[in-house]
This record gives structure tokens, sequence and C-alpha cells, in this order.
């Protein structure tokens, strides 16, 4: 595979590739994908999973519910992706992890019923209250309103 995009955990020990590009880009409000990062939002990169492979390493898996997988290293702790039965054919990889973030930029909110109520983001992209999968979006804050 010829690598137009790779990624890897903060020690070096995980490296991974894709051709690009990504089917989609978006933030994730929930708690789970919260305490996965660390941080008050995350943000992933959903690509198919056939175009998504490992290089270097391999990571560490963990159920944290019912036919969700996220993975990680195992040396550093750093999370990678996200994997779900209910998208069999996508792994979602966490932007973070990227060598080039500033390539991808995302494109809407999910989850957004559990998003920090001091949590402020200035932007004017659609918003579900939880998943967007064939869900209506909230109408979006503009700015300056």
């Amino acid at each position: 595979m010829t690598s137009a995009h790779g990624g890897g955990c903060l020690c070096g020990a995980l490296r991974y590739e894709f051709p690009g590009p990504p089917k989609w880009v978006g933030y994730c409000h929930c708690q789970s994908c919260r305490r996965n990062t660390g941080a008050p939002v995350a943000a992933f990169v959903g690509l198919p999973r056939e175009q998504f492979r490992y290089v270097k390493g391999k990571p560490v898996r963990f159920e944290s519910s019912p036919q969700v997988h996220r993975s990680f290293c195992g040396k550093c702790g750093s999370p990678i992706s996200y994997e779900s039965a209910r998208w069999a054919d996508e792994i979602h990889i966490n932007m973070g992890t990227l060598d080039r973030p500033q390539d991808f930029q995302p494109t809407f909110h999910v989850h957004v019923a559990e998003q920090i109520p001091w949590l402020h983001m200035g932007d004017d992209l659609p918003r579900y209250p939880a998943s967007g999968s064939g869900a209506q979006p909230i109408n979006p804050v503009k700015k300056g309103a």
C-alpha cells in the first residue's frame, strides 16, 4: 500500500497508514469517547476498514461496550481507534494520532446531548443529539449570533 496518510502513538511503537480520503471527519461528545481520549471532545477520521493497516506494532484491543472495541498502544497507552459492529466496514481513527491532523477538517458533531456545558465550539457545523446516522441535525448556532 502506498501511504498518502499515516500516524501512530506517542512512543512510536505503533504506526499505521491509509491512502485516503476518509469517508468522514467529525467530533464526538459522548462520555465514552471523552474518557477514552482524556479530552472534553474527541475528533475522529472515519475510514473504510480495507484501506487501513498497521505498518509497525500491534495494538491492544479493549471492548469498551458490547460490540465496540477501542485500540491503543500497549506501551504508551495512546488511544488509536474505535471499531463497532454497527459500522463493520469502517475504522474510526483518533485524529490526534495522525501525522498531519491539519489535513482533515471536521464537518459535524455527534452526541451533543452529552456535550460538556462549558465547552463552546464556535463553528457552524451540523450537530446531532446522538449518532448522525440517519438523524436530523439540530440547527447549528451561527457565528456571531
